[in-house]
C-alpha cells in the first residue's frame, strides 16, 4: 500500500500553531542587529522552547513589510500574537523586560 503523504508531514500538519508570534526587524548585518537576534533566540529558546514562531526580517530587503509596520527605529521586536500586539526597540539584552513584554512569567 502506497503512501500520500510522508510521517514527518503528517506531524507537521497536526502540530498546533504556536503560542507566540515574533517578528523581529533588523537592518543587515550590524552589530546592534546580530546582538539582537542571539538575545531574542536565546530567550525564546529558554523561556518558549517549542511555543514560539519566530520571523527576522531584514528591512534592507524588504522594506515594504517594514514600512506597513511604520518602524521609525531598529531592532525592533513585535509580539504580534498573542494579544495585545506589544513592540520593543533595541538590543533586546534586558531578558526580564523583554519576558514582561511578551506576557512571560518568569
Amino acid at each position: 500500500m502506497k503512501k500520500n503523504g510522508s510521517e514527518s508531514d503528517l506531524k507537521r500538519m497536526s502540530k498546533p500553531p504556536p503560542e507566540f508570534d515574533l517578528r523581529l526587524y533588523i537592518t543587515g548585518a550590524t552589530p546592534n542587529s546580530v546582538k539582537a537576534i542571539t538575545n531574542i533566540r536565546n530567550i525564546c529558546e529558554s523561556y518558549l522552547k517549542d511555543r514560539y514562531a519566530l520571523q527576522i526580517i531584514d528591512v534592507y530587503q524588504n522594506a515594504s513589510l517594514a514600512q506597513q509596520e511604520q518602524i521609525i527605529a531598529l531592532p525592533l521586536l513585535i509580539k504580534k500574537h498573542p494579544l495585545p500586539e506589544r513592540k520593543l526597540i533595541g538590543d533586546l539584552s534586558e531578558t526580564e523586560k523583554v519576558l514582561n513584554a511578551l506576557g512571560v512569567e518568569i
